[in-house]
């Protein structure tokens, strides 16, 4: 087993090497070897965080003249003219948007840390910008600033306040080129900025997205996560540049590798999860339907214990699991939504130590769950997280040969008997599972296994 550890240790280290090229993520990135110090260590812990789309498209629900599939890229998908958004916005206000249950509603699904959009690729800013107009503040009706709110209330409940930002994309300035090379502009504003080549991605920068940067770090306490999303255009050095004002301002702050090529603090997959296990500090952010920002039309729900699984599948593979919410216009979290956060919330208040401050499976993937594990004075706890229930009631780890100190259900604290058997160990399990979503088995067994 030893040498099938250190095999794993190498292909995962070998499989983070890379850059990326592109700001959909589809390889892995070189990751800033900084990140290894204090500052990444509460997200490594942390697992589970709620990602939040809201904006002046949220109260569209989707639907535009009849079309009912539009979402966060409302302006784009719908083709609507800046001043036409621009006028929709004045609309905009959320009357039921409440920070303390926003924030309450995160924590009681054990979440550790909120991302939310400061600013999506209609330009549109959800807090008080001084480098924008087009802010919600000055350009809605609401006239207060949610991001200021819910960072306060972060601070008070020990939650982790984050902020979302769209970087190489921006439907209201003149200045923000998009898209690939082979296929230039298809996400840019071509309807009120027609003429691409003449677009200066520096000064959109220079004139709107590093103050408004600036701004969220110096406004609104301490910034856990920078999460930049589709850097495009960006070059390295653009990015760079900007990874250098947010180390100078707050030290603290990790970022995401979406800043600009081969940058960044860890790694984001959307809408997916690896194969195999990773090292360095990634992250998988997913919908529970089909959409980011709220559609009322959308019914295509994963169910809560698709979330749970996902959930332990990606902290089995040293992963964070960074889950959307999409507000509506009136700032009310959909009832399906909330409904899974609590069934997730619930699952983690019992079973919570099985996911929290632990680090990759040093086993293959199971058939029946996944381990997540923690190394602790010398020792190895093993957490065996079990969705499909045996029915002869005997769970077989294959190639664990280590002594077992102690074994037991989390939900119930039973003891459960082991027995040594050839080629690994035999857990002999009660008849029914204690949690119909996923069942803990905790072992502690003798020595290290695996690395940290």
């Amino acid at each position: 087993m030893k040498e099938k550890i250190i095999l794993f240790a190498l292909l995962a280290l070998v499989l983070n090497l890379g850059c990326d090229n592109s700001s959909k993520e589809s390889v892995k990135v070189v990751i800033d070897e900084k990140s290894e110090d204090g500052r990444m260590q509460w997200f490594k812990d942390a697992k589970f965080g709620m990602f939040i789309h809201w904006g002046v498209y949220s109260q569209a629900g989707g639907e535009w003249n009849g079309e009912t599939n539009h979402a966060e890229w409302l302006q784009f998908t719908a083709k609507i003219p800046l001043k036409e958004y621009t006028n929709y916005a004045k609309s905009f206000n959320p009357v039921k948007f409440n920070a303390k249950e926003w924030v309450s509603i995160a924590k009681n699904a054990g979440m550790k840390y909120i991302v939310i959009t400061s600013k999506h690729h209609d330009g549109f800013a959800m807090y008080n910008s001084q480098t924008s107009s087009h802010n919600i503040v000055e350009g809605s009706a609401f006239k207060r600033d949610p991001l200021k709110e819910l960072a306060e209330e972060c601070e008070k409940q020990g939650l982790k306040f984050c902020t979302y930002y769209s970087l190489g994309r921006d439907w209201e300035d003149p200045d923000c080129p998009t898209g690939y090379a082979g296929n230039i502009a298809w996400r840019s504003n071509l309807i009120d900025y027609p003429i691409e080549k003449n677009k200066v991605l520096q000064r959109y920068l220079d004139r709107k997205a590093i103050p408004q940067v600036k701004e969220l770090l110096t406004n609104y306490g301490p910034i856990g996560i920078m999460w930049f999303d589709t850097y495009e255009l960006v070059s390295k050095q653009q990015g760079q540049k900007i990874v250098d004002i947010i180390r100078e301002l707050q030290p603290e702050c990790i970022i995401n590798s979406r800043v600009g090529p081969c940058l960044g603090d860890y790694k984001v997959n959307e809408q997916e999860i690896p194969e195999g296990a990773e090292i360095k500090p990634w992250e998988s952010c997913m919908t529970m339907n089909k959409h980011w920002g709220y559609n009322k039309a959308d019914d295509n729900w994963k169910t809560s214990e698709e979330l749970v699984h996902h959930l332990i599948d990606i902290a089995s593979k040293g992963g964070n699991f960074l889950l959307n919410v999409g507000p509506t216009g009136e700032g009310v979290f959909p009832e399906a939504s909330m409904e899974r956060l609590k069934v997730m919330g619930d699952w983690l208040k019992v079973n919570g130590e099985a996911v929290y401050g632990t680090t990759f499976s040093p086993f293959e993937k199971f058939t029946w769950g996944r381990c997540t594990r923690k190394n602790e004075d010398g020792n190895t706890v093993l957490y065996f997280s079990v969705f499909d229930w045996p029915t002869n009631g005997e769970l077989f780890i294959p190639e664990l040969k280590n002594k077992v100190l102690q074994s037991s259900l989390l939900a119930n604290s039973e003891t459960i008997q082991t027995k040594s058997s050839k080629g690994g160990l035999i857990l002999k399990l009660p008849k029914t599972a204690p949690d119909t979503i996923a069942s803990v088995v905790k072992v502690l067994v003798k020595g290290n296994i695996g690395i940290n």
